[in-house]
């Protein structure tokens, strides 16, 4: 097989010419290392190779599975493969090797993909962009000056251009949804607990962070999930994994569905001309196909949402900051200065603020109940802006100076009377307040990539489901991918 014709093929369709014979895991894994080889350098998205586990992986004669010897990587953060190390984005992590393997790790192995590296993520997953300072910033194979997003950045680059057709990703705000978006993909966060974690922790973030992928074809979106979801007798609680395989659900459109979409936010309450585009697009389209589409008002208070999303994540990463201190005996100067300084807010906050917060999301999923009894999905652009130029978001130097007295010196009290979560609301989320509700409610979602900007930049649209309705969401991507074509499509670096 010649590179163009790798890069011209998803998953599927690689293990179905491993599966006739017509081409060798290990030919399959060059390829991968090739593209690699050509794009990374100028994208950043591996920060770390495994070679050797992938050599003997793809000659392994015994190697089987519905993706027996295709080609994969994995997220730096919280997929651990046993034997190499799991930084988190993070120097405090950098050397910490992992003893198992996670369980969606383990589930991509019985797969049968070939793991050959591990991709860019910001420290501990915090932010919408991948710009580590440990491994230094991912880059959109669209255009290199801007980010694939975050916190599954590294994976998106990779796929967008044509390393893998598939990669490991996971979701604690947005993270599959907004690199999907920013990369031209699908990206489904899959209800909580269906794809679960484990063995080692439980559900992260009070179950807010989900296991997935991003890739470029449906058809892969929902054959991974199948190879990945159900319960584990480590889970909290059995998610009902639905009666029929989600590969064979795509095979039909679903009935027509009544969808509300809004591109209102209170957080940022003038989304770019683009991100209104990329929904009207898809309004129009899913007129056209037999959908009933309305716009309606949103059913949650997307400002109260995000100070409790942020309230309960700041506490979350005081705990990952003081339990790798712990755990590797880190320093100050092994975690970022926007982390001590996040982290710090979340421990002066104290456990009543989190607790709060904790209580406020019974009022969000019911307000999103409310909801989906009167429409099936809820339609929003994925970003509100198209993606960011890298370093965007960067904190001056002076600030993250002051950053680390503040957490040094435990002022987070004194910090948060500055109004600054406010002001981290914006900064944070302005660019991305779509995606932190179905994080917080549980409930699954689905970036689509049917909008590309005048830039050539995609920005996609988000869906957002009842409890339970992964399948639907995967086929009405589906019935879109038919409808409006984009696996076609990726981009075409080279360096």
């Amino acid at each position: 097989m010649e590179l163009r014709e790798y890069l011209r093929h998803d998953a599927t369709a690689l293990a179905g010419f491993v599966a006739a014979g017509e081409v060798t895991a290990a030919e399959l894994l060059s390829l991968a290392r090739r593209r690699a080889d050509d794009v990374n350098p100028a994208l950043n998205a591996i920060v770390a190779r495994m070679d050797a586990a992938a050599d003997a992986r793809a000659a392994d004669p015994t190697l089987s599975g519905p993706f027996a010897g295709v080609p994969f990587l994995i997220k730096d953060l919280a997929q651990d493969y046993r034997g190499y190390p799991t930084s988190f984005g993070s120097r405090s992590l950098s050397r910490h090797v992992a003893t198992d393997h996670s369980t969606v790790v383990r589930r991509f192995l019985d797969a049968g993909l070939v793991i050959f590296g591990k991709t860019n993520t910001p420290e501990f997953g915090a932010k919408g962009v991948t710009e580590p300072e440990f491994w230094g910033p991912a880059r959109n194979p669209w255009h290199t000056d801007y980010t694939p997003g975050g916190s599954s950045g590294g994976s998106g680059a990779a796929v967008a251009a044509g390393i893998v057709p598939a990669a490991g990703a996971n979701d604690g705000g947005g993270s599959i949804r907004i690199p999907a978006a920013c990369n031209g993909l699908v990206g489904l966060k899959p209800t909580r607990g269906l794809a679960p974690f484990g063995p080692v922790t439980g559900e992260p973030k009070f179950g807010m962070a989900v296991q997935g992928v991003v890739s470029r074809t449906v058809r892969d979106a929902a054959a991974l999930y199948d190879a990945i979801v159900g319960a584990t007798d480590g889970s909290v609680y059995p998610t009902p994994v639905p009666p029929t395989p989600f590969a064979t659900v795509i095979g039909s459109p679903p009935a027509p569905l009544r969808i509300g979409y809004s591109t209102v936010s209170a957080i940022n309450p003038r989304p770019h001309p683009e991100a209104i585009a990329a929904v009207d697009h898809a309004a129009t389209v899913l007129t056209e196909l037999g959908h009933h589409v309305e716009e309606v008002t949103p059913p949650q208070d997307d400002a109260a949402l995000a100070r409790d999303f942020l309230t309960i994540w700041f506490a979350s990463l005081a705990t990952d900051v003081e339990a790798t201190r712990t755990l590797t005996g880190a320093t100050d100067r092994d975690f970022e200065a926007d982390t001590l300084a996040l982290a710090e807010l979340g421990r002066s906050a104290g456990v009543v603020a989190a607790l709060a917060a904790l209580d406020e999301v019974n009022k969000h999923v019911l307000a999103l109940a409310q909801f989906h009894r009167t429409h099936d999905l809820f339609l929003t652009p994925t970003l509100a802006t198209p993606p960011l130029r890298v370093g965007a978001t960067t904190t001056p130097p002076l600030l993250q100076s002051a950053s680390r007295v503040i957490a040094k010196i435990h002022a987070g009290k004194l910090l948060a009377r500055t109004g600054i979560l406010d002001d981290l609301i914006e900064q944070s989320l302005g660019w991305v307040p779509y995606t932190q509700l179905a994080n917080l409610t549980g409930r699954p979602a689905i970036s689509v990539p049917l909008h590309w900007t005048g830039d050539g930049l995609p920005l996609g649209v988000q869906f957002v489901g009842r409890l339970g309705a992964d399948d639907t969401l995967l086929a009405l991507a589906a019935q879109l991918e038919q409808a409006a074509p984009w696996a076609h499509r990726y981009a075409d670096i080279s360096v």
